[in-house]
């Protein structure tokens, strides 16, 4: 892997990203006991279906941003036996929960794990062969910025796959799930977190991120190529993969 280098972006405003990492670093010892309990895992087939899209055998260096827990960053490495995964985050206490699952997994030899800012990558040009994000694009701040630095790192031919909720179209389908988010999610994390404004922010994060279109359109005026996104469970997360 290239040596790390800072680009020209070091001096970026602070306000949402400040806001993010000290939610999550409020929600982070409960983080993946809510996750698995509000997805019922089916994030899971997701997030295979999305590495399927991007990955091969060839592949070897592989950037996972708001890698948050660590969960992908690990299943990669599990997955990929000769892969290095170097996972980058804003909040120091969501990265120590998943520094410490990559040392139970017997994974620090291959997974590293970071504190950075997606608006400003501190790895050179053309660093890796995928970049991956999961959940975490609709809390970036100046998300153009971000997929440019997405594109800046990627070498030529690399590709990117972002799995990401949506709200669906399907009316019906819609009401089901926004009374889940809203009414649900706040109260189980306030039970289990002790955290209700956070859980009230995730759904609203997802009811204000861009449609599925603008997304695809965003990744293509960021200069990348075929890109396409996949609608998963009617609508209530979509998988977006291009290529540079």
């Amino acid at each position: 892997m290239k040596p790390c280098v800072m680009n020209n972006h070091t001096t970026l405003p602070q306000g949402k990203k400040e806001q993010m990492r000290q939610m999550f670093n409020r929600i982070a010892p409960s983080y993946d006991r809510l996750n698995h309990i509000m997805s019922m895992n089916i994030d899971r087939s997701w997030r295979k279906r999305g590495v399927d899209l991007v990955c091969s055998d060839m592949t070897r260096r592989i950037l996972d941003l708001a890698t948050g827990t660590a969960d992908l960053a690990i299943y990669l490495a599990e997955r990929m036996p000769e892969v290095q995964v170097v996972g980058v985050d804003i909040s120091e206490a969501m990265l120590q929960v998943g520094a410490e699952k990559v040392a139970k997994a017997g994974l620090s030899d291959r997974v590293t794990l970071t504190e950075g800012d997606a608006r400003a990558l501190p790895f050179a040009d053309a660093s890796f062969e995928v970049v991956t994000v999961a959940f975490g694009v609709r809390n970036f701040s100046e998300l153009p910025l971000c997929l440019q630095e997405m594109h800046r790192v990627l070498c030529d031919g690399g590709r990117v796959m972002i799995l990401e909720l949506s709200t669906p179209k399907n009316p019906l389908v819609r009401w089901c799930y926004e009374l889940y988010a809203f009414r649900f999610l706040p109260w189980i994390g306030g039970l289990i977190a002790h955290d209700k404004p956070a859980y009230r922010y995730l759904p609203a994060s997802i009811k204000a991120f861009h449609k599925p279109e603008r997304v695809v359109d965003l990744m293509r005026e960021a200069g990348f190529r075929a890109a396409c996104s996949e609608s998963k469970c009617l609508g209530i997360a979509h998988i977006y993969t291009a290529q540079k």
